[in-house]
């Protein structure tokens, strides 16, 4: 072969790499990944140590923030109209938009456990479950996590839900109406049960690990087209999770003073609030299939196997596939 062909060979390999390998590798760009989560969501805490320690940089991903939202199924709307390909949400948004065909995404990873609170007013005189009879109390959305957690509390008692006058309202907005005495209590996820005990304005009843101990919260979502067409980002994207949520346990000091950075809370407030909250990524089927049961039961979502639908919204081998678990 003379050296005119071994050039062109050459200069042929190296447009190969260019158009095909370059456009994945840090030092060149890459595919932007779209990522969102949820506002002051100390659940999400992960997501912020990403952020903080760069840990997306390291594994080469170019992170775009596609939207910080007020609430899961705002997130969810994002993902339905095409504006996200990852993002840190509330499992019962995510199963919900799923179940209804509002959205196509698969659950890759748990995010957290536990981490919400039936907070009533201090000095309210309310010291029970029964207590909340003819009470207002407010939730961030029906069919949420923390609506479920209400409505399992009061069952646990033989309460029934109608007979606690149940409300709307988004967490930030909760610890004032509590102050004001709008509503006599509420059920939120961290720092806002904390946020309620620093102000001295709200008291638990209940944390969530007592009503159901180690149940599923946040979770990492993926749009399942973007999961289809980059296996590898997505493996990469776990990987930085798992070292996030590793960090969280292992310095708890630090992770705290991030998580005031991201939510705005006070260093008090957070460190309490981390007490109550679990940091996991092995997704929790168990969790998902009692929670799906409760929403089919409801008629919020109808879906003819529950088992089967937990099996299709979960893709664990993105995360053993890195976890090295068969």
């Amino acid at each position: 072969m003379n050296a005119k062909k071994v050039k062109i060979l050459f200069m042929i390999s190296i447009a190969f790499l260019m158009i095909f390998l370059l456009p994945f590798h840090p030092l060149f760009g890459m595919q932007k990944v779209r990522l969102g989560y949820l506002q002051s969501d100390l659940h999400q805490l992960a997501v912020f140590v990403a952020l903080e320690k760069g840990l997306f940089q390291q594994e080469g991903i170019d992170i775009t923030i596609g939207g910080i939202f007020k609430a899961g199924p705002e997130e969810m709307t994002a993902f339905a109209s095409g504006e996200l390909d990852i993002g840190y949400v509330g499992e019962a948004p995510a199963t919900v938009a799923v179940a209804n065909k509002v959205a196509d995404v698969k659950i890759i990873a748990q995010v957290n456990l536990e981490g919400s609170a039936i907070m009533v007013r201090k000095g309210s005189g309310i010291k029970s479950l029964k207590d909340l009879v003819g009470k207002t109390v407010a939730v961030p959305g029906y069919a949420q996590v923390q609506d479920f957690l209400l409505r399992k509390a009061l069952t646990q008692v033989d309460i029934h839900i109608k007979s606690v006058n149940v409300i709307i309202i988004k967490p930030p907005e909760m610890i004032p109406a509590l102050s004001t005495k709008q509503i006599n209590g509420f059920v939120a996820w961290e720092p806002y049960p904390s946020k309620a005990i620093t102000k001295g304005i709200g008291e638990v009843l209940m944390y969530s690990g007592e009503i159901w101990p180690k149940h599923p919260c946040c979770v990492i979502v993926v749009d399942s087209q973007f999961l289809q067409n980059y296996p590898d980002i997505i493996r990469r994207v776990l990987r930085v999770h798992v070292k996030a949520t590793n960090f969280i346990k292992e310095n708890f000091e630090e992770a705290s003073k991030i998580g005031t950075r991201y939510t705005g809370m006070d260093l008090e407030t957070v460190k309490l609030a981390m007490r109550h909250i679990l940091y996991k990524y092995i997704p929790d089927k168990e969790g998902l299939l009692e929670y799906v049961t409760f929403l089919n039961k409801l008629s919020i979502i109808k879906i003819e196997e529950s088992g089967e639908f937990v099996k299709k919204i979960i893709d664990e081998n993105p995360l053993k596939c890195i976890l090295k678990i068969k």
